[in-house]
Parts: C-alpha cells; structure tokens; sequence
C-alpha cells in the first residue's frame, strides 16, 4: 500500500487524482479553514494537519502518522514566482529566498528532507525555472540526499483537463505521462449543465452575479474578449473576465480569474469553473463563494493529477489499494 502526504494541499484537487489511482492519502497539511473542510469532506485524510507549515517539522509528522511514508506531493504557493503578480521581486533568488511567500517552498523542501519518502513532486508555475531558481531547489534537495532532482513541464490541457495550464512539478523522478489525442473543449465541458437560474441539484451551481459595472458591457462582449485588463510582473498584461470560446480550451483558470459564460451574459458558476478543472461533479466545495472559485484555480486539476499518479503506478511499480 503506498502512502501519500500531500503538503499545501488546499481543497484537494492534486490528491484527488492520487486517491483515484488507489493511493492512500495519509495526511494533509493546509492551514485554511475552508479548504480543511473541503479536503476533508472529498479526500477523507486519516489526518489532517491544521497549520501554518512553517510550524510544522517532519519529525513531528512521523511520529503521528507512523506508517512508512512513500510520496509527498506538495503545492506551495506560486505568487513569489508568477509574472501575474504586480509585486514580484526582480532578482531571481530573491523570489526564493527574501519572498515570504517564495520561502514556503523552501519548508516544503525541508518537510521533504525531513520525511524522506522515495518519491516527491512539488508543483508550481513555470517561473519557478527563472534565472538560477532551479540551481538553488536543487542544491537545497542535494543537502538532503536527493541528488537527482528533475524539473518536469506538463500541460493539463494534455490529459484531459478542459483549460490550458502549464505547470512545472519538481521531483526526483522523471515524469512523463503519455498526453491525449484531443483536447476537451469548453462546449464539451459545461454541455450538460442546467441553466443556474432556476433550481437544480448540481453541488456549488448557483447563479452569481457579475460585478454591476458590467451590466451594460457583457451583452456586447464576443468569445475571447475581457471586459478588464491588468499588468503583472514586467509590465505582462492579462486578460480578466474573459468570455470562453465555447469550441476552445478555457484559459489558464487561476484563483483570482472569472469567466463569462459562452452564450449567457453572466460569470460562471463554481461548479462551471470546476468542470473547466477536471472535478467531478460529486466533489463538493465548502466555504463562501469567492473561496471555492479560488480553491478551483489555486489547484492541481484531478485529471493532470491522475495522470501523474497512473504513470508512477506503470513505471515504478508501486503498491497500491481500494481502501
């Protein structure tokens, strides 16, 4: 039976694809009252660590889990390394080492050295690959005794998942799941969802009301146009409340991103943006609205996930279990 501790682990979406593929979740950490409750109600952790990571040390860990502790999969934080971000540092290192927010995947790589479980993936954007960042993680692992550490690039776009997302996940294998023939497009991911005007029985699918300084703009709106633009980091612009092309893939859904809905003048839904993820519909958010759209975006998409998990399972041959 193989076990897994997931670290930053928010409402669930990187250890649902591991639970999928019969892994034993084990324990969780993730400090956030709403995502506890979602993680728990979905993923049903035999524990669940209520902290501030930085307070939390691997030794501790061990000795209440007290089981042979195989994968860590962790999620820190993306701000200190995205260019979506207004106020990212200029120098590289600084991203890791000053950010405060960048220093969180530093304890993941200490909870990791600390556990020592034969494989680790740590996920986050591709800009965690600027500059020198990856000579440093590197370096940090090797102290540890992981001398082989490799930076995998995966589209979740290429394993089903109805958005595009490029993400980076750090680990001391190689990960290399076999893609898709064909990309999910938004039209195949919403088709069959009632309108959320009126009743229905879907989980997290009630209307939500755009913001009232579009009421008059949304009507006008085509697929593919924003109503707001931003600039992040190096001056980059992003598009926010895009309205989907309903024959493409969405766009990279993240924690702070809205979406209009193809043919109606109104945001999606929760439930619309977790379909846009890959969740399926049984999989139940908790908390107030603003905070289950973020548990959506902040998350690893299930199907990218159990691809991850379905590779390590035919290449590494681990042991795993219904349970």
């Amino acid at each position: 039976m193989t076990t897994v501790i997931d670290l930053f682990s928010g409402g669930g979406g990187y250890a649902k694809g591991f639970l999928d593929m019969g892994f034993k979740i084990i324990a969780a950490v993730e400090k956030d009252d709403s995502a506890v409750q979602t993680y728990i109600s979905n993923i049903h952790p035999r524990y669940m660590f209520k902290l501030d990571i930085r307070r939390l040390d691997g030794e501790y860990i061990k000795r209440v889990v007290k089981e042979d502790i195989k994968i860590v999969i962790a999620s820190p934080p993306c701000e200190a390394f995205t260019s979506a971000s207004r106020n990212i540092m200029e120098d590289p290192l600084d991203r890791l080492y000053t950010d405060p927010r960048g220093r969180l995947t530093l304890h993941a790589i200490r909870l990791i050295i600390d556990i020592k479980p034969e494989i680790f993936i740590i996920e986050n954007v591709p800009g965690i690959k600027k500059g020198v960042i990856p000579d440093y993680i590197k370096m940090e692992l090797e102290r540890g005794g992981y001398t082989e550490v490799y930076f995998n690039r995966l589209n979740a776009a290429d394993y089903g998942t109805p958005s595009f997302r490029r993400r980076i996940f750090i680990s001391n294998i190689r990960i290399k799941p076999k893609k898709l023939r064909r990309n999910i497009t938004v039209d195949e991911a919403l088709k069959d969802l009632p309108d959320p005007r009126y009743p229905n029985n879907i989980p997290n699918h009630v209307y939500v009301y755009p913001p009232k300084r579009f009421y008059s703009r949304i009507p006008r709106l085509r697929w593919g146009e924003a109503l707001e633009y931003f600039r992040g980091g190096g001056y980059r612009e992003y598009k926010q409340y895009i309205r989907l092309h309903p024959r493409k893939l969405a766009p990279t859904v993240m924690g702070k991103s809205r979406f209009i809905h193809p043919y109606q003048d109104r945001l999606i839904t929760v439930r619309e943006q977790a379909r846009l993820m890959g969740y399926p519909d049984d999989f139940i958010f908790h908390g107030g609205i603003e905070e289950q759209y973020n548990q959506i975006g902040e998350s690893v998409p299930p199907p990218l996930s159990r691809a991850i998990a379905a590779y390590i399972l035919e290449r590494y041959h681990v042991e795993v279990t219904s349970y």
